[in-house]
Formats: structure tokens, sequence, C-alpha cells
């Protein structure tokens, strides 16, 4: 195992207990807005924990974090983009779909991912050029020939609702071709399902780079085109994702180039 992979599933196995038993207190929850999101306690506690695994073995690299921000340091070429809790919103509610988001950039290149389901005990994984792994097994996208009878996850762009007409022209155009589709809260999760076959598909938008970073790499390495709205690879920068197998992507970004506006297109 990549001893950076090994790292980072520590990290997140020690956030995810910790997130874990916290919900047996919920009334020691502490829950604040941020912007159109919100933060908890939680987050940040179990943020300092996953930063402190890391920079113990690791202690010249750089930190980009969803809650404290960017700590830079000696070694600019390594950086860990931290979620400490996907889907805060589910997990303020007790609703049992969040994950905590790991990924090493390391030159510009995403070369570690893991994402942590603790509620289901879920470990996927990836390092890039070996594929993907759901809790050491395997996984790989499904093979649908068009968008007909899939499954597509998504998200109402809430972080980006300049967009909202934008998006509900597109998801409306997606939703004829395709059978179903899911919106969960969780972005690491939705790509981590796409890897592992649970949906077909994935286009979502606004999104921040601790959000698609660890997700992105094991869609990839499980068989996944990744880009984003203008069928580039600047989901990272954009916050915009497109996912899924060559058959699927193709007619989605069609879609979108159809019924997206010109900044969500150009």
């Amino acid at each position: 195992m990549h001893p950076m992979l090994n790292i980072a599933i520590r990290a997140a196995r020690k956030a995810g207990d910790h997130v874990i038993k916290s919900l047996e207190k919920p009334q020691a929850i502490e829950v604040a807005n941020k912007g159109t999101d919100v933060v908890t306690n939680v987050d940040h506690e179990a943020e300092a924990i996953i930063i402190d695994t890391i920079l113990k073995s690791y202690p010249e690299h750089c930190i980009i974090a969803a809650e404290s921000g960017t700590k830079e340091n000696r070694d600019k070429e390594c950086q860990w983009i931290i979620d400490p809790v996907d889907g805060t919103k589910n997990f303020v509610r007790g609703y049992p779909h969040f994950a905590i988001s790991i990924a090493l950039r390391m030159r510009g290149r995403t070369e570690v991912a893991v994402v942590y389901d603790p509620a289901r005990n879920e470990l996927f994984t990836a390092t890039r050029g070996s594929g993907a792994q759901l809790n050491s097994q395997r996984i790989r996208v499904s093979q649908p020939r068009n968008l007909t009878g899939t499954t597509l996850a998504t998200s109402l762009p809430f972080a980006a609702k300049q967009h909202a007409e934008s998006y509900m022209k597109i998801q409306s155009a997606l939703f004829v071709e395709c059978e179903d589709m899911r919106q969960s809260g969780c972005a690491a999760l939705d790509l981590c399902y796409l890897a592992a076959g649970r949906v077909d598909g994935v286009f979502k938008l606004g999104l921040k780079p601790w959000e698609v970073a660890a997700g992105e790499l094991i869609a990839r390495e499980a068989g996944a085109i990744c880009t984003d709205f203008t069928g580039n690879t600047n989901h990272l920068t954009t916050g915009n994702i497109v996912a899924g197998n060559a058959r699927v992507v193709k007619p989605m970004l069609a879609k979108i180039r159809e019924n997206g506006s010109e900044a969500l297109t150009k």
C-alpha cells in the first residue's frame, strides 16, 4: 500500500470514529451557519484530528481544509485537501449519509484519495494508476451504452443560486432521457457511488475543491471520465463536474451545452 494512502486511511478512520460517536450525544453538537451551508463543532474537531494525523507523519506538507483554510508549509508540492464532514446538513439531522474526504495532490496531480462513510463503515480508496477499491475490493463504473435506463446523481445548486434557472433546464433535459435521479447531499459519496456502479453518472455545479478532489480520483480510477461543463478538466477550479463512462458523459455534456447559460458552458 502507498504509505501516504495508509496515513490518509488512518486519519479518515480516526475522524470517522469521532464523528459517529458524537451522534450519541446530539445535544452537544453546536451548529452555526456558514454561507449557504452549516458547520458544527464536530466538523472542526474531526478536521483537527485529520490534520494532526497527517502532520505527524508529514510535517512539511501543506493543508487545504474546508473549515480551517490553507496552511502553507515547506513542501509546496504536496497538498492535502480535506473535508472533515462532507454532507454536514445530513449529519446534523441524523441522516446517515455523509463522509470524510481526504485527497493528496503532488505537483498538481491527485495521487491518493480516501472517502470514508463511517455510518456504513465503507472505505473508498484510490492511488493514481492503481485502480479504486471499496473495503479493499476492486470497483468499476457501470457501462450503459447511453442515457437510457441510467440513474444520475445531482444536487440543487444552493451554493450557486445565480445558475438556478440554467441548472433547472439542464436537469429537465436529462430527466427526460434517464431513468432516475438522486440528490443525496454528499458530493464525495456521489462520486464514489459512481465508481462502485451504484449510479451511472454525476452532474453537479458550484462545488468546492474539498468536495470533489478525493471522489474524483476514485471515480477516474474506477474507469470514469470526469470533466467540467465545457468538456475540459478544470472541474476542481470551476466546481462544476460531469462524470461517468464515455457513453454517458458525451450526451450529458450535449444536454448541458444545449440548455446551460453562457456563464456555465463557455
